[in-house]
């Protein structure tokens, strides 16, 4: 089925011919027809699947046919994304899809200049994709006005609603106009989830095509049962693998993003992290060094990894496992994208097990074992062997889990001097009766 008998004009099928694109994915194929007829929608499919042509194509027909302007400092087109680079990504597929259309796209977002998020606004722009956070400054500063808006989009809209997101979005929920459309994106999409996104859709139509959480078949999975101390070796064997081009590794936390990134680099293993206590530029850096290839390892979390849409990644390793089960699905989601195969290696310490179970009942799937390597144990003796030898070089305690610590020393004082408290009751009750202020506050004179 090509594009054109979705309904498509022709500019946008040019432009999908230009970028190679004959044949549309099924949430496309599902959910173009449903935006054109200007419908509430919300889409479910797996990561990688093409969610973002499913409501840009769409969306930019619909603004080119209603001929309107937008206002200075107004958008006419409104995508929440929940990360940087996300947005970055589907600023990026607006421009190429709308190249015929003369669509003006923006992106706001943190960690930018916001003086050239102030210009970008100034003229007004058809489409506009952002962050919440960045996008309400603007809005209070008087440089962004959402008056306009004919379309709102949540792209990863479970991750976007979540508690971290909820309390920005009714914000801006209240700040749009009450008739607009209003698309929701995303990969999984919970029961309490749904109920949220009821607040925001008005008699949506559902697009689902593959069940909530489901993983992607082209990606092979496995777990490998080790030790907490011992990830460190199992990791390092496991990116020696000359079959590994891309390997994607992610943490649950920014501290151990950087704490593997230091492990790795004291066994030769040269990787970049990123997560949201870098910069902009250093996140544009360290993923442009990614896609290139010149530091094929990128070590991430879970939100920094939204969006992070690179060919040729041939490995996710969950170096820990998440402990919200849905994040596995968006994790394992960055290979095998664009019709290409993956794996996926999951290293599982005996307080993970609960985590694990829980993604294999979100994913309705049992995770295949993978042995330790034969060269493990030589391999982790020769790292603990290191680590003694350099002081202070053992990982430290992560944060997200409590961690027993030696019994805190008891509290010494140097030794008082004796009170005569006979005495000092006679000299007017400066000992422990009632009222003396040696005493403890309302303490009886009677025991």
């Amino acid at each position: 089925m090509p594009f054109a008998t979705l309904g498509l004009a022709a500019p946008l099928v040019e432009a999908l011919a230009a970028k190679g694109y004959a044949e549309p994915t099924p949430i496309q194929r599902d959910a173009i027809p449903l935006v054109l007829e200007g419908r509430d929608l919300l889409g479910i499919a797996q990561t990688g699947t093409g969610k973002t042509a499913a409501f840009v194509l769409p969306s930019i027909q619909r603004l080119v046919a209603s001929a309107k302007r937008a206002l200075p400092t107004h958008c006419r087109m409104l995508v929440l994304a929940p990360t940087r680079e996300l947005a970055s990504q589907i600023a990026d597929s607006a421009r190429a899809y709308g190249k015929f259309s003369r669509m003006t796209v923006a992106t706001v977002f943190g960690g930018t200049s916001i003086n050239k998020n102030r210009q970008d606004l100034s003229r007004g722009v058809d489409l506009l994709v952002a962050t919440p956070g960045r996008l309400l400054d603007l809005v209070e500063q008087g440089f962004a006005n959402l008056a306009q808006v004919e379309i709102l989009v949540l792209d990863e809209a479970d991750q976007m609603l979540d508690l971290g997101f909820i309390h920005a979005l009714r914000k801006i929920a209240r700040m749009v106009p009450r008739t607009r459309q209003t698309l929701f994106f995303s990969a999984t999409m919970p029961a309490a989830i749904r109920e949220l996104a009821g607040q925001f859709l008005i008699e949506p139509a559902t697009v689902s095509i593959k069940p909530a959480a489901t993983t992607a078949e082209r990606v092979d999975q496995y777990v490998t049962f080790v030790n907490q101390t011992e990830k460190q070796a199992l990791l390092t064997i496991t990116l020696r693998d000359p079959s590994i081009d891309r390997a994607l590794v992610f943490t649950r936390t920014k501290h151990g993003a950087d704490r593997v990134v230091k492990l790795l680099a004291g066994n030769g293993i040269a990787a970049n992290a990123i997560h949201g206590n870098k910069s902009q530029p250093q996140r544009e850096r360290a993923l442009a060094a990614f896609k290139s290839g010149e530091t094929p390892i990128l070590v991430a979390t879970d939100i920094a990894a939204r969006g992070i849409d690179v060919s040729g990644v041939s490995h996710v390793i969950n170096f820990e496992l998440p402990n919200v089960p849905e994040q596995y699905v968006h994790r394992i989601g960055r290979t095998a994208r664009a019709g290409a195969s993956g794996v996926a290696i999951s290293f599982c310490a005996d307080d993970e097990r609960p985590y694990l179970k829980d993604i294999e009942k979100v994913t309705r799937q049992r995770v295949p074992e993978r042995p330790l390597p034969a060269d493990f144990v030589a391999e982790a003796a020769a790292i603990k062997a290191t680590r003694v030898a350099a002081v202070g070089a053992d990982p430290a305690p992560r944060p997200d889990r409590p961690q027993r610590g030696p019994a805190r020393p008891r509290a010494t004082h140097a030794p008082q001097p004796t009170r005569n408290y006979a005495n000092a009751s006679r000299r007017g009750g400066r000992g422990r009766g009632r009222g003396g202020s040696g005493g403890r506050p309302g303490a009886s004179a009677a025991r």
